[in-house]
């Protein structure tokens, strides 16, 4: 029986998680269990498994989480510290799934004490990268690639030397506005931004996904996780999304990962590797695949590709302070502070600020650096949209 814990379990990583896990509940033990605001459902979740601890974000939702496991004898707990130590709890294997900077803390926790790390958490390695992968390595844990791109990559290099290839490329779906006239975006809506074409996911990755900020991520964590050049590392449209990466090789052959678009391929495989275990998704029928249609992102509509491989040169603490404006900045849009298309704008702006005025740092070799640039980046990103709003 395998020790787990999923950090993020109410999100749509953490949902597809548990559905593999309870399909087999007697090979798991549940030891820790995390999410926020839905503690109804995170409740649910610790039943079903028979976790041993609850743990919301959320101070004041500790009350309803008691509340609602009344009885049981799962352990409840809350707030940051408390996810914090519950990544220190041994498990064999966690599920980081955590959306956002938050995620950053139970990783390195869970590398730190040498566990296997299934890592949905973009913002871990984009703020963390080196940190995180010297963590691992110091403690002998083992991290694996939950990003279906990612994923996709990893198992198309089945154990071949990065030195091998000539490049990555990542797919996207181009988001809900990969047709729109570009003139249309600037009236886009945040109701109309939360619509992915391909995946049911959260609001915030989808809006992400409009944006795609999320592959300007995964370019950064493709850059950090497997050792690539930025040269290295392209991205297509693939409007389909039934293949997810392809990496060509010197030798110029081309592995493309095929599937269904299911996370479930990607959280099973790191689940169970690494062997290969039945999964309950539907199978790719080459014989109903009518076409599969590619395009080259325009960077005009997608700036947030620009500014990875601008991030990606400045090196230091760009990582970090990128994805803190970037998270403003989606804060600002969901609340309707500033537009769809202002949002990169933002990011740029705050990272040409910091570079100005204090620069960008060394690469991150400490949490405490990494969450300094982290604040100071929220901090800049907040003055700017304040300033801009008094300004409109």
């Amino acid at each position: 029986m395998r020790n787990v814990s999923i950090f993020g379990a109410t999100g749509s990583v953490g949902e597809n998680t548990v559905d593999l896990i309870a399909r087999s509940p007697q090979e798991y033990r549940v030891v820790a269990l995390t999410g926020g605001r839905n503690v109804r459902r995170l409740a649910q979740q610790a039943i079903t498994l028979r976790a041993e601890l609850a743990v919301t974000a959320h101070d004041d939702c500790l009350p309803a989480l008691r509340d609602a496991l009344a009885g049981t004898g799962v352990e409840v707990a809350a707030g940051a510290q408390a996810i914090a130590d519950a990544a220190d709890r041994p498990a064999d294997w966690t599920m980081s799934a955590i959306v956002g900077a938050a995620g950053l803390v139970p990783s390195l926790r869970t590398v730190a004490r040498g566990g296997t790390l299934a890592l949905a958490n973009k913002e871990s390695l984009v703020c963390a990268g080196p940190l995180l992968m010297q963590t691992a390595r110091a403690n002998a844990a083992t991290i694996l690639p939950v990003d279906s791109e990612h994923s996709a990559v990893f198992q198309a290099l089945a154990g071949a030397p990065v030195a091998a290839v000539d490049l990555v490329t990542l797919t996207a779906s181009g988001g809900a506005f990969r047709d729109w006239p570009m003139e249309r975006l600037v009236r886009a809506t945040v109701a109309e931004a939360s619509t992915h074409p391909n995946f049911a996911m959260g609001q915030r990755i989808t809006i992400d996904s409009a944006t795609m900020f999320n592959k300007a991520m995964e370019v950064i964590e493709a850059r950090e996780f497997f050792g690539l050049a930025p040269d290295r590392i392209d991205v297509v449209i693939q409007r389909e999304q039934i293949i997810h990466a392809l990496v060509a090789f010197r030798d110029g052959a081309v592995m493309a990962h095929m599937g269904m678009p299911d996370m479930r391929h990607a959280i099973g495989y790191a689940l169970h590797w690494p062997e290969r275990a039945s999964l309950p998704v539907d199978r790719l029928d080459l014989r109903k695949l009518t076409s599969l249609s590619f395009s080259v992102p325009d960077e005009a509509r997608y700036p947030a590709l620009r500014l990875a491989r601008e991030v990606m040169a400045a090196g230091g603490l760009a990582g970090a302070a990128f994805n803190a404006a970037k998270e403003t900045a989606l804060d600002q849009f969901i609340a309707g502070a500033i537009g769809f298309v202002d949002m990169a704008g933002l990011v740029e702006d705050t990272l040409d600020r910091i570079s100005r005025d204090c620069g960008l740092g060394n690469a991150p070799d400490s949490l405490e650096n990494v969450l300094q640039m982290d604040d100071l980046a929220r901090r800049t990103a907040a003055g700017i949209a304040l300033d801009r709003g008094k300004q409109g």
